[in-house]
């Protein structure tokens, strides 16, 4: 059986998915404020190594987990939402089978504890 990884096509759908998904996020207002001041092309390396762990792909993240990641923002659900709402929409937009975007949004909220630090 093929990974999730495989399923939405690999580093290039990883790496596209990731561009537009920041597009979003810092355009939208309920979010856009947590990246000011962030190295973007920094951080969307890490978030492209990330995923590609996450969804099945080779392993090459090396940051730190979820918990200590966001520890320091502040973050509630309204913010987790928007973050999973942005992805939902931009893996629609490059044409992801929607059983695929429900297992991603799944893992996301799978994850929510961790990563609003309760």
């Amino acid at each position: 059986m093929s990974t999730l990884y495989e399923r939405i096509g690999g580093e290039k759908a990883v790496d596209a998915a990731v561009d537009i998904f920041y597009r979003k996020i810092l355009s939208d207002d309920r979010i856009s404020e947590f990246f000011d001041g962030v190295d973007m092309a920094a951080q969307a390396q890490k978030q492209k190594a990330f995923l590609t762990m996450v969804f099945g792909g080779p392993n090459k993240y090396s940051g730190k987990d979820l918990r200590e990641g966001h520890k320091h923002m502040k973050l509630n659900d309204v913010h987790l939402d928007a973050v999973i709402e942005n992805l939902g929409a931009t893996l629609q937009e490059l044409g992801v089978a929607e059983a695929d975007i429900a297992e991603i949004a799944g893992i996301a909220n799978s994850v929510r504890d961790d990563v609003l630090n309760r």
